[in-house]
């Protein structure tokens, strides 16, 4: 079979084809059949689906296994639609199918107990090992050139597959339209850099050092979003995830009534509950079921979305994702007002609360495009919190009209804290504004290793360059919801390996308030300080290298190092070691011999600096 062509097929398939996906079993009952599946889908396409279906629930497989099983299925399949169609195998369900031929390959890992039950508990079982998988298996990496448009030249229909096998075993939780998308970015990137394979390999190498990027960062970012939401919805639990959706999608459809917006937000959440279950064939359904209606009723959604509607199916979603807010009506008020000063605010509340409070949160997001969406969530609990003390037998008259003065006092200091975080980075630039990120969170969080501390600071920084150079309307928006996504990863790595008491009270108790929380930390005062060892600062001829980014990697290494033995040390004393620091690698890195140098500076380097830090 072509792969090539199988790749380009689904690339292609209409919303007929998506609406042919089938349900569980518990939803299909035995009314359709895979024959059915198949003629609805076609070869190419169900063979394509099956293919990732079993890369990702069998991550610990081979690509052979994987295609060798997506090929048996599709004649089972094949054999159905076109004559066995009362056979008992053709009328199970579909899920059942692909668990019953995972389940006949012998010596595949950790399958035999969930192939040892039945229906539900054996797809929930599978499910689980989904979810064992994750962080088992390296991330995709720059392939080796040569390497890379060799096999392309000789084997190029069964590599795009295999790459297509290789992104799903590592990304288990990420929906086969997206995988697709890749491989096709990928069949460019071969096609680009291998199209003339004679050419010098330094040609080659450059072409996959710039056309890579453009392959892997949408797979992890997508990656990346689909764990934060589903660490969300794990976490903080279904309230919290359609409070979230609401605001985005009042944000996104401003001109849409309440109804109308509830009813997304209800799809939307499913959505992803089967999505973070790892119930690929339900996940996909619900995302175009999701489309097919945000399409047809763009007259009462949005007038931004016609290009993006008029799209193939695979860019759909991403183009609606990333689409402007629509214009707010022009009718539209610029306060509700009605949700503190109406007589009645108190008994709907009593009687319906989280419908009123939807219904508040709607009409404050649709009104607020500026805000961030963990902003209105903080509103939205802070309006809540408002009316639980003041509809309250016994509480004073004119209780309620105080919210909005805590409501413009809690904007600003929001707005303040984001606007002064961009004037140091403006002034600073990259390097020094990660330096400043690197103290505050080497304190906050000396548990984390330099690497994960250089990465997740270096990732605020990217938010920096991106989101203060953007209009203040836009600030907050891109700001706080882009550091939401870092926050997320700090989060999921504490819940994997507890980084002290703080941080767990911050991931812990607030979707909406984990900002400011993890912000408001100082010193952890529960860390036990690095002892001081002769090798704990280490003085080398590595730091004379004339390669601007290395060096500065070691310096933040060195300086975490400096926060993680002295983490209660000044600015004042932070300088005076930096700076004579700075003067002995620039005596050495003069020297004939710098590495000899360090061996004899930096001991007295480190007998100075004590007498600082001990001033």
């Amino acid at each position: 079979m072509n792969w090539r062509t199988i790749i380009y097929v689904v690339l292609l398939v209409s919303l007929t084809v998506a609406k042919a996906l089938p349900r569980t079993s518990r939803d299909v009952e035995g009314k359709t059949s895979i024959g059915q599946r198949f003629s609805q889908l076609h070869e190419n396409n169900f063979k394509a689906i099956a293919l990732i279906m079993f890369a990702q629930y069998v991550p610990g497989g081979t690509f052979g296994i994987a295609a060798g099983m997506a090929e048996r299925v599709t004649a089972l399949a094949r054999s159905c639609a076109a004559a066995a169609r009362d056979s008992p195998d053709c009328l199970k369900p579909l899920d059942r199918i692909f668990f019953d031929t995972i389940c006949q390959e012998k010596n595949l890992p950790r399958i035999a107990d969930c192939c040892a039950k039945e229906d539900s508990e054996r797809n929930d079982c599978f499910l689980s090992l989904k979810n064992f998988s994750q962080g088992f298996i390296p991330p995709l990496q720059r392939p080796d050139a040569e390497a890379a448009c060799r096999n392309y030249s000789q084997h190029q229909q069964p590599l795009t597959a295999y790459f297509t096998y290789e992104v799903s075993r590592k990304h288990p939780f990420l929906p086969a339209p997206t995988i697709l998308s890749v491989a096709l970015r990928y069949e460019e990137m071969m096609k680009r850099c291998c199209g003339g394979a004679e050419g010098p390999s330094q040609h080659l190498e450059e072409c996959f050092r710039t056309q890579t990027p453009k392959v892997v960062k949408p797979v992890r970012e997508d990656a990346l979003r689909q764990e934060h939401t589903c660490g969300i919805l794990k976490k903080f639990g279904e309230r919290t995830l359609k409070a979230l959706k609401l605001t985005q999608i009042s944000q996104k459809f401003p001109k849409a009534d309440f109804v109308t917006v509830h009813k997304l937000v209800m799809d939307v959440a499913d959505m992803h509950k089967d999505c973070c279950r790892g119930d690929m064939l339900d996940c996909m359904q619900d995302r175009e079921d999701i489309l097919q209606y945000v399409c047809s009723n763009q007259h009462i959604l949005s007038s931004k979305i016609q290009q993006c509607c008029e799209q193939p199916l695979l860019q759909r979603s991403e183009c609606i994702i990333h689409v402007e807010n629509d214009d707010k009506p022009g009718d539209l008020s610029p306060h509700v007002r009605e949700f503190i000063e109406d007589k009645g605010v108190c008994e709907r509340f009593a009687q319906e609360k989280d419908t009123h409070l939807a219904r508040f949160l709607y009409e404050y997001s649709r009104r607020h495009p500026e805000f961030s969406a963990q902003m209105l969530l903080r509103i939205g609990k802070g309006y809540e919190d408002l009316l639980q003390e003041c509809c309250r037998p016994g509480a004073p008259s004119g209780c309620r009209s105080r919210g909005e003065e805590e409501l413009r006092k809690h904007i600003y200091e929001t707005e303040s804290v984001m606007r002064t975080s961009c004037d140091i980075y403006k002034e600073k630039g990259d390097y020094y504004f990660q330096n400043e990120l690197l103290m505050s969170f080497t304190k906050k969080m000396p548990q984390l290793t330099s690497a994960e501390l250089i990465k997740f600071t270096k990732e605020m920084t990217t938010i920096g360059s991106k989101c203060c150079q953007v209009g203040q309307d836009k600030l907050l928006p891109c700001a706080e919801e882009n550091l939401d996504l870092v926050l997320g990863e700090i989060c999921r790595r504490h819940l994997a390996d507890p980084i002290n008491p703080g941080v767990c009270r911050c991931c812990s108790s607030s979707y909406a308030f984990r900002r400011p929380c993890i912000g408001k930390l100082e010193v952890d005062e529960s860390y036990v300080p690095l002892a001081l060892t002769p090798g704990l600062f280490a003085f080398h001829g590595d730091l004379c290298t004339t390669e601007e980014e290395k060096l500065q990697h070691r310096k933040q290494e060195m300086l975490i190092t400096l926060l993680k033995y002295k983490p209660q040390i000044s600015p004042e004393q932070l300088g005076s070691v930096t700076a004579a620091f700075s003067a002995m690698r620039e005596r050495c890195c003069g020297e004939a011999n710098p590495e000899a140098c360090f061996l004899k500076e930096g001991p007295e380097l480190i007998k100075r600096s004590e007498k600082m830090l001990s001033a």
